[in-house]
Parts: structure tokens; C-alpha cells; sequence
């Protein structure tokens, strides 16, 4: 019998097409708030593209940036909903369900690199101490991602906790206030959009505002001619949750996968903002600007002021206490705190 090849060619190409476009085991999504074309973004997309390339298409990801899906400090919630299936914004979000997110969220004058708090996840149970809280709340915590220190950038000198005195600043909200409050600053809570015209109109004195490279970016530095570089009063941390009953349903194999897929692009995340941060530092000075890299002793004494807030915290929920005592008990490890 001969087949007919008008007939056979396209039928077998079809064959074809439906067994290399088979649908993925998994569909999971996740949002961030963070646009896609900025550097947080690309980094999130090589999380993406790692997972799908290393489960050789088992598992797609579905993500939504910019907080197109729902507002940013609605993604966790909208994970535990089972609208999303995960939320890659920030833990500090939702100190309003637990104080405690505060601290896996930023451990305010704590480390002074991402590589002292990424350790203290990894090896100092921390991930142990965050995952009962999360659970808590519906969700698995996969892990953090840090860009790296934030810069506080001022009109005036900022050479010491002594500067602080009646300095009148944008704060963001929450533990920030309390402990630049209690060493005699002015925190003002303001939107991040509404800085630079703060600063031009001198409402305030400068500004918690982000790192040195988005600080150069939003043009603070045209006004405020004074930085703190590399930062140490704020650290933030990102994570990726997944709704618990998600990871849950996932094999083994998927979990390993993610996890590792999430470190690599934490520490890459950490190491593409350094060179970013350190090329705008270099920039900054050219142009004027006096950058303050605070000696052990000064930040020994911001990490005190600091500790006696995390403590305070600690006081408001047990899972908040276990949080800053494992805090503490790593940098007494490690040597930042010494008794």
C-alpha cells in the first residue's frame, strides 16, 4: 500500500508539534514589585529562565512585575489566597500580621554585609527561626535575595551617630523611626516619590531613601552632598513564598531545584548591585559628594541603639522574640556583638 505523502506530511508534523509542546507538569505565579527592565528585574527573570531550563519544562513561571496583578503589599496575601502561588516582594510588609516579619525583612543596623546575614539564613538558623512564622501565615519561604546596604544621603555632614542630632529626614515607616527618633533625629515618613522635592524645598535635611546607585539615579545627590557608603543602618531583604500548600505538592526533586535556582540568583542579585553600587559611588564623589564608610566603633554604637529597638520588638510576639534572639545569637557567633 503507498500512503498518499499530501496526507502523511502534515499529520506526522503534527504528531510532531503536540509531543514537543507538551504542557509543563507545573504552572506556578509569582509576582514582584519590582519593573522588569531594572536590575532586580533581569535578575528575577534569570531565576525564571534557570527553573524552567533545569526542569527542562515541567515547571513554567508566570511572572507578574511592577505589581501589575495586585499592589505590591498585597502580593503575600494574595499567595495565601491562592490567587498567585507566590510573592517576591519584601517581609517588612507584613509586620502588620507579626512584628516579627520585621526581622526577616530588615535587621535595621544589624549586619554590615548581605554575606553576614545570608549566612546567619543559611547557617545560623535562620531559615529554621522564619520558617515556623511563615508557615503560620499559609506560606514556605524559599529565600532571600539582598541588594546591599543602603546609603543615608544628607545636606550636612553624617561622620557619626552625633550627626543624627535634630537631623530632619524621609523615613520610611515602622522600626526605623524609633531608633533614628531615639538618637535625637527628625524622622519624617514621606513617599519614596516625594523626596526630591523635600530635599529642594529643604522640608527635610535628606533621606533613607535606597541605595547609592537608585539614590544617584532619582538625583538626590544634585542637592545632598554628603552619603554614607557602604551603608550601614538598613539592608533590606527581598524573599520568594510560596503558598505552603503549593511547595507542599511539589516533588522533591522541583523543591531542590527552585531552592538552588533561588540562591544562585540571591548571591548574583548581591554581586550585579555591588558593581552597580560601587560604579555610582565612584561617580558621586567625582561630582562633589563626601561619602562617610563608618568605622567599627561608630557602627558598634548604631548597632546598640539598634539592639535595644530589636529587643523592645522582640517583646511583641513570640515568634519575634525566637527571631531577634537567633539574630543575636549569630552576631555574638560571628563577632558583631560582643556581649
Amino acid at each position: 500500500m503507498t500512503l498518499n505523502r499530501k496526507f502523511v506530511w502534515p499529520l506526522m508534523a503534527t504528531l510532531l508539534s503536540t509531543v514537543g509542546a507538551h504542557a509543563a507538569e507545573f504552572d506556578l505565579s509569582i509576582q514582584t514589585h519590582f519593573s522588569a527592565e531594572s536590575l532586580k528585574g533581569k535578575n528575577v527573570q534569570s531565576l525564571v529562565d534557570d527553573i524552567e531550563r533545569m526542569t527542562a519544562g515541567r515547571v513554567e513561571i508566570e511572572m507578574f512585575y511592577s505589581a501589575s496583578l495586585v499592589k505590591a503589599t498585597e502580593t503575600f496575601d494574595a499567595a495565601v489566597n491562592g490567587i498567585l502561588d507566590g510573592d517576591m516582594t519584601g517581609a517588612a510588609y507584613q509586620t502588620g500580621k507579626d512584628p516579627a516579619f520585621q526581622f526577616v525583612g530588615d535587621v535595621l543596623g544589624g549586619y554590615d554585609t548581605p554575606w553576614e546575614m545570608y549566612s546567619w539564613f543559611y547557617y545560623g538558623g535562620g531559615l529554621e527561626a522564619a520558617q515556623p512564622l511563615y508557615e503560620a501565615h499559609g506560606m514556605h519561604v524559599v529565600g532571600w535575595w539582598i541588594s546591599g546596604q543602603e546609603s543615608l544621603s544628607s545636606t550636612s555632614p553624617l561622620a557619626s551617630v552625633e550627626d543624627f542630632k535634630d537631623w530632619k529626614f524621609r523615613s520610611p515607616p515602622g522600626i526605623q523611626t524609633e531608633i533614628f527618633a531615639d538618637l535625637g533625629a527628625s524622622p519624617i515618613v514621606m513617599d519614596f516619590g516625594e523626596v526630591f522635592t523635600a530635599l529642594e524645598t529643604k522640608i527635610i535635611d535628606g533621606a533613607d531613601a535606597s541605595n547609592i546607585a537608585t539614590n544617584s539615579e532619582i538625583g538626590l545627590y544634585d542637592i545632598a552632598k554628603h552619603a554614607t557608603y557602604p551603608g550601614f543602618h538598613s539592608m533590606p531583604a527581598d524573599h520568594l513564598a510560596i503558598n505552603k500548600g503549593v511547595w507542599d505538592s511539589l516533588p522533591d526533586d522541583i523543591q531542590a531545584i527552585i531552592e538552588v535556582a533561588m540562591e544562585k540568583m540571591a548571591f548574583r542579585e548581591t554581586l550585579s548591585h555591588s558593581v552597580e553600587m560601587g560604579a555610582a559611588a565612584k561617580a558621586a564623589q567625582a561630582d562633589g559628594v563626601t561619602l562617610y564608610d563608618w568605622d567599627a566603633e561608630q557602627r558598634e554604637a548604631f548597632r546598640t541603639f539598634s539592639r535595644a529597638k530589636w529587643e523592645e520588638w522582640g517583646e511583641k510576639t513570640e515568634q519575634a522574640g525566637d527571631l531577634v534572639d537567633s539574630h543575636i545569637a549569630f552576631m555574638k557567633k560571628i563577632g558583631l556583638i560582643t556581649q
